[in-house]
């Protein structure tokens, strides 16, 4: 993996999961890395935690604006935070759509707002969205939640289109069901984890949940210098969840 040494980094939603995993892999490649959370604690040194709430526009610029500083510029910034959603179309009132949707969409606004200042500073500017496979795949029980990351796909390709002139690339990563926190907690309101476990693990080709540092190494790499051609583009880390249509395994 090309180094990251003498890169500035923020990642939104650091503290736990797929975000936690993001700011390791990016400290461990040598970047400065800023860890924006409701609960920034969990970002231990040599991250800086930095407490924030994507859902409240002064909490973020007050976040972004004190990394920034304390880190020397920004050069990189992972939109990571969100929340999960569950239930058709009929099972979550108007305020649940305007919360999942002020988090999973609108945090990624905020932030990126509050950032393109210094973003254009840098020589060495991107920015990656954690999206999911849920914005190019129909899934069961996720309309509230495969709308949002539509969303975040779009505005994705919007932003790359909107930046690229100003030399900030824009790309995001699709992951497939991950090994979380988020699905930990689903698995364990199921009636039968075990038989939930195995269900999600068979849905995708590779017979398993992908891991929180899988998602990380994509992210690193469209993160980085390497990637200094891509922009506008989605990384799916999904296992072949998307594109691959396996006939049934031979009993």
């Amino acid at each position: 993996m090309t180094s990251l040494q003498g890169l500035t980094a923020v990642v939104t939603g650091g503290g736990s999961g797929i975000g936690h995993a993001v700011a390791r892999a990016l400290s461990d490649l040598g970047a400065r890395v800023a860890v924006l959370d409701l609960a920034p604690e969990a970002a231990t040194a040599p991250l800086l935690p930095y407490r924030a709430d994507v859902s409240d526009d002064a909490s973020v610029r007050s976040a972004v604006d004190a990394a920034a500083a304390d880190l020397g510029g920004l050069d990189i910034l992972v939109n990571n935070a969100g929340v999960g959603a569950a239930g058709t179309v009929e099972d979550n009132p108007d305020e649940e759509w305007h919360r999942v949707y002020d988090i999973n969409v609108l945090g990624i606004v905020r932030t990126t707002r509050a950032a393109l200042p210094y973003l254009r500073r840098s020589a060495h500017a991107a920015i990656v969205n954690t999206c999911s496979i849920a914005a190019t795949a129909g899934l069961p029980q996720r309309a509230l939640y495969s709308a949002t990351k539509g969303g975040v796909y779009s505005l994705t390709l919007a932003m790359a289109a909107d930046h690229i002139r100003e030399g900030i690339r824009v790309n995001c990563v699709n992951p497939g069901t991950a090994d979380t926190p988020w699905v930990g907690r689903l698995l364990d309101a199921a009636d039968d984890p075990e038989a939930e476990r195995a269900a999600l693990e068979a849905r995708q080709p590779m017979g398993r949940l992908v891991t929180a540092d899988e998602v990380a190494a994509a992210v690193a790499y469209l993160a980085g210098p390497a990637a200094a051609s891509v922009t506008g583009t989605s990384l799916a880390v999904d296992g072949g969840m998307h594109g691959l249509r396996l006939r049934p395994a031979a009993s």
